[in-house]
């Protein structure tokens, strides 16, 4: 007979292995290039020494001179909390008991749980590695008052059908909702039920002030994903003042994609750290554009594939990818090994007092498991990736 202690058991020994490692090796390929590490973890914070160039105590002297003194390696201290990644499954007693004498029906009901909590946290997890860890989604750029839809002020890459997001207006949370369908040709996303022209903006005398989105609940929350190395004046606590030019990363504009302008990046980023990229990732649309580039010159196509199954086109032997999160008209150019997904453990089933993971919704008839992990991702060198932006898809 199928009960919830048998569903218990399953979650522990059956589905969380799967679990884990399709969300550390299948949610994208950038990620899947990533080694992940429990070092450098203290308490709730990430705290690593960065080496910042070489060991000083170098030089060629003279035969009855003085040896060299010596210069140890130089550090930055990088300091990050870590992030809290949750996925929550929800199982009805009326379906358990449904189920309770055909195990086939019970593991079909488990399968279809896990596969769509793998879905959405792949679909987060994977929009996290590309942002600035503030979980935002876009501005809303208009309000359609008869459906209650809103407008994003870009394209909708980073939100989905069925997602929760928040609506804020500064540092104030003004309304959550649901989305139920989204017109992507036109940016528009509708929601369960119809949001209010004072949930998504303020009007004053002479304008509308429409208010920001974010991912529900993870507001600053969120993994320093790749825009947290190319914005803002901070990176990992340290300041990116004069004296720390060496955090700086290589970042150019360009409305085209050449040869010439992916050697220049790779050339600068190397000349200046010694750093040696070994990643390419962008969007469809701007791979397209480099494709019709090596047509129009004549030039042939090299492909690769990853470990993963990932498809690659390739640049002088670097595997150049695409990433539905990756922003319009953008191509990151990565040092892969100067990134660690730095986690207090894997991915593991919260646990209650007595070590249940499944647990009774309170007034509810129904049952929930919360998958958890605590992470941040850290870059050790942060002046040793590139970033190409602007580019005409």
């Amino acid at each position: 007979m199928v009960t919830i202690n048998s569903a218990e058991k399953a979650l522990k020994t059956v589905y969380l292995d799967v679990l884990s490692n399709q969300l550390n090796t299948n949610v994208n390929p950038f990620l899947a290039k990533i080694k992940s590490s429990t070092k450098d973890v203290w308490g709730k914070e990430v705290k690593k020494l960065a080496p910042i160039g070489i060991n000083g105590g170098i030089s060629a002297g003279t035969e009855d001179g003085d040896l060299p003194e010596a210069a140890g390696n130089n550090y930055l201290n990088f300091v990050s909390t870590l992030k809290n990644l949750y996925g929550t499954i929800q199982i009805s007693d009326k379906a358990i008991r449904a189920s309770e004498n055909n195990a086939g029906a019970f593991v079909n009901l488990l399968n279809d749980e896990m596969e769509g909590l793998v879905r959405a946290a792949t679909f987060n997890f994977g929009r996290m590695l590309y942002g600035d860890g503030s979980g935002k989604l876009g501005k809303i750029a208009s309000f359609e008052e008869a459906t209650g839809a809103i407008t994003l002020d870009s394209n909708c890459r980073n939100v989905i059908e069925g997602m929760v997001i928040d609506i804020y207006s500064e540092n104030t949370l003004k309304k959550t909702a649901r989305i139920s369908a989204i017109d992507r040709e036109t940016n528009k996303i509708y929601f369960d039920s119809k949001l209010a022209q004072a949930d998504v903006c303020v009007t004053e005398e002479s304008a509308t002030t429409y208010f920001d989105v974010y991912a529900g609940g993870s507001k600053d929350n969120e993994l320093s994903g790749l825009e947290a190395i190319f914005s803002g004046n901070t990176i990992y606590g340290v300041d990116r003042n004069q004296s720390n030019f060496c955090l700086k990363p290589y970042v150019k504009q360009s409305e085209t994609i050449t040869d010439e302008v992916l050697q220049e990046a790779i050339d600068a980023v190397e000349l200046k750290t010694g750093s040696t990229i070994n990643f390419i990732v962008t969007t469809p649309g701007v791979r397209r554009k480099y494709l019709a580039y090596l047509n129009a010159n004549k030039r042939s196509v090299n492909t690769t594939t990853l470990e993963g199954g990932f498809s690659a086109v390739t640049f002088n032997g670097i595997p150049m990818l695409v990433d539905r999160f990756c922003p319009e008209g953008t191509i990151y150019l990565l040092n892969t090994k100067q990134f660690t997904i730095h986690q207090l453990c894997d991915w593991r089933w919260l646990e209650g007092d007595s070590g249940k993971v499944i647990k009774q919704n309170p007034g509810k008839a129904t049952y929930s498991a919360t998958l958890v992990k605590y992470a941040e991702l850290i870059c050790d060198m942060p002046g040793g990736q590139a970033k190409i932006y602007g580019i005409t898809e």
